[in-house]
């Protein structure tokens, strides 16, 4: 048995206890914020677009919560929890806002899974699993809103921005450090391998995975080296760019192809519910598909958003919650359905290709040859713009493990010498060895972050009534630590 078939064969059940815990979270929380991934999407367009001026505009020079009585009483990195105060005001203009940490997590979003995991998906369960994945974004955007809601309310001080997410909630919220270090390391052992930008490269122009393993290695040091700042710059860039283009090319197929698209979404409905036998397995592969490759793309409840979405200085948490749930309907009904189109408006889906080979010979059916070169160029700012996204990840968690550690500067400075491997050798992996460990660690996160949002999410609904009630009396949302007293002392950023 190979190191691949091993891995699905444990991953198998844990996907199954993934997905349970997926739906009942999505379910629960949908009940309980009164469908807020719903109802308030205008709200999430209108903080898209305004500016908030956060919490350091309110004290220019100073971050919040920067008395030392306001050290929280979980342990956490020291280097988090203070900082001298002429290096408070030279950070002080050093703000991530709103829409750069928006675009950080959408690059890790938007990246392989939405041109090769979509493809993947359509071969393994068949065309019903995009229904599937469809209703895990509708359902489970809930959980990317409490967890990233959370992340900004139990955020800390880094040193160059805010910096927060699971590990940190877990800490402060539930004071299980060992749990927050279990779902630490299979963060940072997911993210770094990016087999399929080379593959891509390598049918479209001839280029040898080895010469794409190296200039990708170059290309993403030369970013991650320049901390969450050049991140975020360079993704608000980036993103907007290769999600407009990505999106226009999918539009002009299906207006040549509107004919056929009714039948298309037939095959796909009916396939999703065993009506119609297509390529793939039955109902049941059709929905652990569906979920996994949903999840692997958007995100929702995966854990990794929040990591972004605490850097963020604004007023209210629920802000840069409502924002990041936007990103699971632009990756899963957008930018995944594009996807879906295409390879099933071709008919190549039975064909036996997988992955992004069958993406590409879609896309090449629909305009000739050129296809495979614009698939190239498009993994490349996916998969390019996923791995500085992700590396912030892994770079945040490995600040946590280190807790204040006085050579966690070295630590992180390690840890981007051997992303640069990870991404080198996973450039040259198979990519059935690249999925396998990737749902591993997926699942083993997952799991840990939706047991700690189920614990925690009463803290979040909390902050939306806040939240809907100061927009209610016409005021722009503000909060303080005092809001919720008995958390106070573990929301200092706030006071």
């Amino acid at each position: 048995m190979s190191l691949a078939e091993l891995l699905n064969t444990i991953n198998a059940p844990m996907a199954t206890v993934m997905v349970v815990l997926l739906s009942i979270t999505g379910l629960w929380f949908t009940i309980k914020t009164k469908a807020v991934q719903f109802t308030m999407v205008g709200e999430m367009f209108r903080l898209l677009f305004k500016t908030d001026n956060g919490r350091l505009a309110q004290a220019p020079g100073t971050l919040p919560g920067a008395t030392p009585s306001a050290q929280p009483s979980s342990t956490l990195p020291a280097a988090q929890s203070s900082a001298h105060p002429s290096a408070q005001s030279s950070r002080g203009t050093r703000r991530i806002s709103s829409f750069q940490a928006f675009m950080v997590s959408l690059a890790s979003r938007v990246g392989t899974g939405n041109l090769a995991g979509v493809a993947t998906a359509i071969v393994v369960g068949g065309p019903g699993a995009i229904f599937w994945m469809w209703v895990m974004a509708l359902i489970g955007s809930v959980n990317t809103f409490i967890e990233c809601t959370l992340a900004q309310l139990f955020k800390s001080r880094g040193k160059d921005s805010f910096i927060g997410g699971p590990a940190w909630y877990i800490t402060k919220g539930l004071h299980k450090r060992w749990f927050a270090c279990i779902f630490a390391v299979a963060i940072i052992a997911q993210f770094g391998l990016a087999n399929t930008i080379s593959s891509a490269f390598g049918e479209a122009f001839h280029i040898p995975p080895v010469l794409m393993a190296i200039a990708l290695c170059v290309l993403s040091l030369a970013i991650v080296f320049g901390g969450i700042q050049r991140i975020s710059k360079v993704c608000s860039y980036i993103v907007p760019f290769m999600a407009l283009a990505y999106l226009g090319i999918a539009l002009w197929i299906v207006v040549t192809n509107i004919t056929a698209i009714p039948k298309v979404l037939g095959i796909i409905v009916g396939s999703a519910f065993g009506f119609r036998q297509a390529a793939g397995g039955a109902v049941g592969m059709a929905i652990l598909m569906g979920f996994k490759r949903g999840i692997f793309s958007n995100e929702a409840g995966e854990g990794s958003a929040p990591n972004a979405a605490a850097t963020a200085d604004i007023s209210h948490p629920v802000k840069q919650g409502l924002i990041q749930t936007l990103g699971v309907f632009t990756d899963t009904l957008v930018d995944c359905t594009c996807t879906a189109l295409i390879i099933l408006c071709s008919g190549l889906y039975d064909s036996g290709a997988n992955g992004i080979e069958l993406t590409q010979a879609a896309l090449s059916h629909h305009i000739g040859p050129a296809g495979k070169f614009i698939v190239a160029i498009c993994i490349f700012f996916f998969a390019f713009s996923s791995v500085i996204g992700n590396y912030y990840y892994g770079e945040c968690n490995i600040t946590f493990l280190c807790n204040g550690w006085k050579h966690s500067g070295k630590a992180i400075f390690a840890y981007r010498l051997v992303l640069g491997v990870l991404i080198f050798v996973g450039s040259l992996m198979t990519i059935e060895l690249v999925w396998a460990l990737v749902d591993f660690c997926m699942v083993i996160m997952t799991v840990c972050n939706l047991i700690a949002i189920l614990l925690l999410g009463r803290w979040a609904i909390r902050l939306l009534d806040d939240y809907r009630s100061q927009r209610k009396a016409g005021r722009d949302p503000v909060y303080h630590s005092s809001t919720i007293p008995e958390i106070s002392g573990e929301t200092a950023c706030w006071d």
